[in-house]
């Protein structure tokens, strides 16, 4: 019996296209090789969406994973070695799912000394306690298996990844960047807003975003216009100062453009303002309905407190009905955390992909700009002096991919919100 356990979910190896690149190969192929150095008193558990089944299209059946295989050879030739030292266990997740669905893949991930265990949730003893592990993805109503087991019972979010992400994957190559990538490490309910700072600043025409760029700073003094217009018509204050001032007089031919310039974005602007909030109205009800319909569910692989409300609902009552765990652990949401409650922990297991964070510009009314971030980590659980501690390990990783010169300047002195922090070390 294991007397220590590492745990690691949401890896996503494979897909269509750009997909198939993993940007963590080298980090993870030197955490396999340090597990190498234990023995068999040691399991590694990989907490489900180990690959993207639902991101290959190409492929079909069991031969999915050949192709996985056959693109990260090095981090399968590592399972193997290290799988000679220590026990490795793969759990089922929704992108994953066909494994549960077919014997053939246990078979084939047997030959990397992986073993494949597709119960919907495994159950670790340690120092007569237990620890109670599943990806899930069957919490979540939008990615459950309807009939576990069952190749042709799929969730929704199946059929809208394959329809939308992994259709559109092969033809992301046409794409000025890997948006495609990118698009699977933002936060759903910000996908629109990605969408257009990625048009803005990968995608849109060199030439017309150099042309708009003026234009929309010149919204944040637009406003200020119509601020002092306002107060104008109140009779606080009488005079505009961007629309008549020393500056702008002495420019001559050139302050009087500007001024006309301010002058009509104010009015075109004014216009915009009035007709948006019937608008946002509309688009409220339209959101609000989606949301009823589960067709865009608000807690759905969003990494949120809403999000992750359901989850630590369901930890509670695991805990209520087996008094004997002190740890439930998941995945699924990417969202790595460690909650401790009345001597029992609640932890998601987070994912090696990479994760964007929106950061808000310094100057006027222009896209967010999406800041590429890692949070390579790994959990550990094991007991010392008659006690449970649960260790917390992040993995550096470097960003390889730079923001443009425009986006730098943009936002500079600002980085991304940090991600929630989490104790190295928890006694239970």
């Amino acid at each position: 019996m294991p007397k220590e356990f590492y745990f690691v979910s949401d890896l996503h190896f494979g897909g269509d296209g750009q997909l198939m690149v993993c940007d963590f190969t080298e980090e993870f192929i030197a955490f396999l090789q340090r597990l190498a150095q234990k023995d068999k008193e040691t399991e590694l558990i990989i907490a489900g969406d180990t690959f993207g089944f639902w991101e290959l299209t190409t492929v079909q059946g069991a031969k999915q994973l050949d192709e996985i295989i056959k693109y990260h050879t090095e981090i399968f030739n590592q399972f193997k070695v290290t799988g000679e030292k220590i026990q490795i266990t793969m759990v089922v997740g929704n992108h994953d799912y066909d494994l549960a669905c077919d014997p053939e893949y246990a078979e084939k991930l047997a030959d990397y000394n992986i073993r494949l265990d597709t119960s919907l949730a495994l159950i670790r003893e340690i120092n007569d306690r237990k620890i109670f592990i599943e990806h899930g993805q069957q919490v979540d109503p939008y990615n459950a298996a309807t009939e576990y087991g069952n190749i042709h019972a799929l969730p929704m979010g199946y059929f809208i990844t394959e329809s939308l992400v992994s259709g559109a994957s092969k033809y992301s190559v046409f794409g000025r960047s890997d948006w495609l990538k990118d698009i699977r490490s933002v936060d759903v309910r910000q996908i629109p807003d990605w969408l257009v700072s990625n048009y803005f600043y990968n995608e849109m025409n060199i030439i017309l975003r150099w042309l708009l760029l003026p234009f929309l700073l010149l919204l944040t003094v637009t406003a200020l216009a119509l601020g002092g217009q306002l107060l104008k018509y109140l009779r606080i204050f009488d005079v505009n100062y961007l629309l008549d001032n020393p500056v702008i007089r002495a420019l001559g031919l050139f302050g009087d453009v500007l001024s006309w310039i301010i002058t009509a974005s104010m009015f075109v602007w004014s216009f915009v303002f009035v007709v948006s909030i019937p608008l946002y109205f509309v688009y409220r009800d339209i959101r609000r309905t989606l949301f009823r319909m589960q067709i865009f569910p608000s807690y759905k692989s969003a990494p949120t407190e809403e999000a992750n409300h359901i989850y630590l609902e369901r930890a509670r009552s695991v805990f209520a009905e087996n008094p004997e765990v002190c740890a439930y652990l998941f995945g699924h949401t990417h969202d790595a955390f460690l909650v401790k409650e009345k001597g029992r922990v609640i932890i998601n297991t987070g994912t090696w992909l990479k994760i964007l964070r929106r950061v808000s510009v310094r100057f006027g009314l222009l896209p967010g700009i999406y800041y590429p971030t890692f949070r390579l980590n790994y959990f550990k659980i094991y007991s010392e002096a008659k006690k449970i501690v649960v260790k917390y390990m992040e993995i550096p990783k470097k960003n390889v991919e730079k923001l443009t010169l425009l986006q730098r300047f943009l936002i500079f002195g600002r980085k991304p919100d940090k991600a929630k922090p989490i104790p190295k070390r928890t006694i239970l």
